[in-house]
């Protein structure tokens, strides 16, 4: 079977399974389906392969952390100098920071960094979550929770390509025997 068939098939089924738990039986976890998705479309993005997984990884948990720092400073400064310089001041020394951590190894993805810190951002924001920056649960805290669903949806990237590789060569075929 053509790889990209196998890839459809094995996408098509994780994705729809990832889903149906994210917002079905684990749901009283409060993941996002849709920052996994990110996550998971950053591996393909990134070439795939464990090297994928590697990369993305690292990078999206700083991306996150760089987010959270973020909102943190924002809320923090938004009394004494308004939400939009507050944000435009933390944002930029974020963006900064993210760039130059590329320089380590570990953190070279810088798309995936972005990714990281703009998934943070968009639940805290659009969640509702500013008044719970510190909060120790994963359904509360914006960090724990998309970094939790982003490293989920890494490793659903890593799972799908190998499925779809393993569909895509189909069984082995049966060794004629040896001519005596």
């Amino acid at each position: 079977m053509p790889l990209l068939t196998a890839l459809a098939i094995s996408i098509g089924a994780l994705g729809g399974v990832a889903t149906w738990i994210f917002v079905g039986p684990a749901a009283g976890v409060g993941l996002q389906i849709w920052a996994a998705f990110v996550a998971w479309a950053a591996f393909y993005h990134s070439g795939g392969k464990m090297a994928a997984l590697r990369a993305n990884v690292p990078a999206h948990i700083l991306g996150a952390v760089v987010g959270w720092l973020a909102l943190v400073g924002t809320t923090s400064l938004a009394g004494s100098l308004g939400v939009p310089v507050a944000a435009g001041i933390c944002v930029g020394i974020g963006a900064a920071a993210m760039v130059l951590a590329a320089n380590l190894p570990i953190f070279g993805s810088i798309p995936s960094t972005v990714y990281g810190f703009a998934c943070v951002a968009a639940y805290a924001l659009l969640a509702g979550k500013l008044g719970t920056l510190y909060a120790g649960t994963i359904v509360d805290n914006p960090l724990i929770n998309i970094v939790a669903s982003m490293v989920i949806g890494s490793v659903l990237g890593y799972l799908s390509e190998a499925i779809g590789v393993a569909i895509s060569k189909g069984p082995a075929a049966p060794k004629a025997p040896a001519r005596a």
